[in-house]
């Protein structure tokens, strides 16, 4: 009698399997992992053998990202970060004519950004985290920020000081601005923190942790940062507690209170938020501590800084013995003015070499590791920005991108450790992040040729015209969009802006390339998903130019007070906006209402659902609780563009040709009081209901828009 000899299979291999089912279930079965091991480097080889796709490599991650490779290069498939997008494959599996390694050329791939889990993530369910992670195992993701649920921990912490589940929830902001309270930027904005929240976002991060580390990766938890509760400043007379400088102009209820890392309390602290966090969470040593971000030090002397990054050293190696501490590099960056050469070098020489890595935090606009002498020998990793507030414009500047990059890899020292994106949000472009981490290995593919292979995947064949497009679309095009928006998104104002956070692309109203880029995509046709929302994302941004040119126009009309055209220009403008908004309705990514359903998804009982969707609204929205933040998370989204922004603009046309009427000057100040009073109502989901337009063809509605405008 034979018996079935039982062959172990190894875990990485499992998990590569699972991922395969997950994201191709019709073709998984023709892809077959194998676990190779190495000589230290991530590596990958891919090949054919009969109807058999083979990808052998040293772990699950390194078998995720040579799938990955297949898929885009070979399948000439994409696989979004969105769980909305479908993975669009052949029916057969294309051969691989030849055997191709691949090795990873830096150790560390880091990704995300704490405002990413305020901007993007905070409704996200298990449906969108799964497939999240997917993405960031395709695209070598070793080292994600994981920062959901850690209010759990810090309810355990403060009980253990004597602290009331009362007075902890009142601590913690709403769900959306719960990034900046973990920054010590804010407390107790639109709290108390229900509790169901802070339960299931356990579970939830439990479940996403369970996931990264089974694909290979090591997730950087948080850390005691510094942030403590006004009733704990109280209670602590003796400590040195200091008021934390005012943040996003919040009012002295909402700020922050700080317990200096030489307190012998705040290594009490940073312990029992450790052991409790590891308790819930595990851990794989590596921990966020940024005290300082956009605030300031307690004190700018250098000694000063150099014994608090010492004792914030020190409470982490006695709390965590193998403990690393991950930085921030941003706060090096953005106040230059106080932070020098010399209090950089000493507040980071402060710590071991070994025992920090740098996150150089926005290298897509400026070389951080050129200011700080490769930040004094630490290990850092070269991370993009290129996303701010989930702004929705078409930018991303790979001619900026590939120099920097490539001055990085060949000058940065022997400490650059890796490359990573601190992206603020998800906005229209996701194939600058991967491009930016495809730049960890050693792939045989030039920046053009990357180029080609986009735009293959995106309509799903070789296509010379779609080709020549994309290259024009990302070395030409996008180029020119920096900023943070469109005036269609912007508080209605004449002349100069009205606030810094709507910053307009200085492309002065519509531009013919843009409007050639929208019509060439619509005539290289394609059914794939990504091909249907580059319409949409081209076309949204096309509508945002021309809707500038508008705005202008009506400036002329006003100061010419021509009345008729006026009225012309206004009701145009209201027709602009409603196009635009039902565009945007075809593209989920792009729409306002998957936003705040998901919101309302955590709560039970109306009253719950709408504080969730307030949450929501007022991050996109007023942000806070002053005008300093209004708008600064502005995109085109459905329903956000009908909904919010035209209201705007109608009572400012409305003011305008009342004004010519009666040939008197505009009240601004009245305005701003009316739009206030429109944005404050708006914000509150049980004042405002929202009506959203149903999704429509993408393609045969792009058709009319072009020949209604004539682009």
């Amino acid at each position: 009698m034979l018996t079935a000899c039982s062959v172990s299979v190894p875990e990485s291999v499992q998990e590569a399997n699972a991922l395969a089912r997950r994201l191709i279930p019709g073709q998984a079965r023709h892809i077959e992992f194998r676990e190779a091991p190495t000589d230290g480097a991530d590596r990958f080889t891919l090949k054919s053998d009969g109807r058999k796709i083979i990808i052998e490599a040293n772990n699950a991650g390194t078998m995720a990202v040579g799938l990955n490779y297949y898929l885009n290069n070979y399948c000439l498939t994409t696989v979004s970060e969105y769980a909305a997008h479908p993975v669009e494959m052949p029916d057969v599996l294309p051969e691989v004519p030849e055997p191709v390694t691949v090795s990873a050329k830096l150790p560390y791939r880091f990704y995300l950004n704490y405002c990413t889990f305020g901007y993007t993530m905070p409704w996200w369910g298990w449906k969108e985290w799964e497939r999240f992670i997917d993405w960031m195992a395709l695209n070598g993701v070793n080292m994600p920020l994981a920062i959901t649920g850690e209010e759990a921990v810090w309810q355990r912490v403060w009980r253990r000081f004597g602290l009331s589940d009362d007075q902890i929830r009142a601590h913690f902001t709403g769900p959306a601005h719960l990034p900046w309270h973990r920054m010590v930027n804010m407390n107790s904005f639109q709290g108390p923190l229900p509790q169901e929240w802070i339960d299931a976002q356990a579970e939830l991060q439990k479940k996403i942790l369970r996931r990264e580390r089974a694909l290979g990766m090591k997730p950087v938890l948080h850390s005691f940062s510094g942030s403590v509760p006004a009733v704990f400043k109280d209670a602590h007379p003796e400590a040195d507690i200091t008021k934390v400088s005012n943040w996003g102009r919040f009012g002295d209820p909402y700020r922050c209170w700080f317990l200096s890392p030489t307190d012998t309390l705040y290594a009490d602290i940073q312990k029992a938020y450790i052991e409790e966090q590891t308790v819930l969470f595990g851990t794989d040593h590596l921990y966020g501590l940024d005290p300082f971000n956009e605030v300031d030090a307690p004190s700018w002397d250098p000694a000063t800084l150099a014994a608090m990054g010492t004792a914030f050293h020190n409470s982490l190696q006695a709390a965590d013995p193998e403990a690393v501490w991950v930085q921030m590099g941003w706060f090096l960056i953005n106040d230059r003015k106080h932070w020098t050469p010399e209090n950089m070098e000493a507040f980071l020489g402060s710590v071991p070499r070994g025992k920090m890595i740098m996150l150089d935090y926005h290298d897509d606009w400026i070389l951080g590791w050129k200011l700080t002498d490769r930040f004094y020998g630490h290990d850092y990793i070269a991370c993009a920005l290129l996303n701010f507030g989930g702004n929705t414009l078409l930018n991303g500047n790979f001619p900026t991108l590939i120099p920097f990059y490539g001055e990085t890899l060949r000058e940065g020292g022997a400490n650059l450790k890796g490359v990573g994106s601190t992206l603020e949000g998800f906005g229209t472009n996701p194939y600058y992040y991967e491009f930016v981490l495809s730049l960890a290995w050693d792939y045989p593919l030039s920046p053009e040729q990357w180029i080609d292979k986009l735009a293959d995947r995106h309509i799903g064949r070789e296509d010379a015209a779609a080709r020549e497009l994309w290259h024009d679309i990302i070395m030409n095009i996008a180029p020119k969009y920096t900023g943070s928006g469109v005036s269609m998104n912007a508080h209605p104002k004449f002349g100069e802006r009205w606030n810094w956070t709507v910053k307009y692309p200085d492309i002065k109203g519509r531009t013919p390339v843009m409007d050639y880029a929208w019509r060439k995509m619509l005539e290289i046709g394609s059914d794939r998903y990504e091909y249907k929302y580059d319409l949409v994302n081209l076309g949204r941004q096309a509508l945002g130019d021309y809707f500038d040119i508008l705005k202008d126009s009506l400036e002329i009309a006003w100061n010419n007070r021509d009345l008729a055209l006026a009225k012309a220009l206004k009701e145009e403008m209201s027709q602009v906006m409603d196009d635009c908004d039902a565009l945007l309705a075809c593209a989920p990514e792009l729409n306002l209402q998957p936003w705040n359903e998901a919101a309302r998804s955590w709560g039970k009982s109306k009253e719950e659902k709408d504080y969730y969707e307030t949450s929501a609204r007022t991050i996109l929205s007023t942000w806070g609780n002053a005008t300093n933040l209004t708008d600064y998370a502005n995109r085109q989204w459905a329903g956000l563009v009908k909904s919010y922004y035209k209201p705007r603009w109608m009572m400012f046309c409305d003011d305008i040709i009342a004004s010519i009427e009666d040939g008197t000057q505009m009240n601004t100040g009245r305005f701003d009081e009316r739009i206030r009073y429109h944005e404050v109502r708006w914000a509150e989901a049980s004042v405002t209901p929202i009506e959203y337009n149903a999704p429509a063809d993408p393609v045969q509605l792009s058709k009319d828009i072009i020949t209604k405008y004539k682009f």
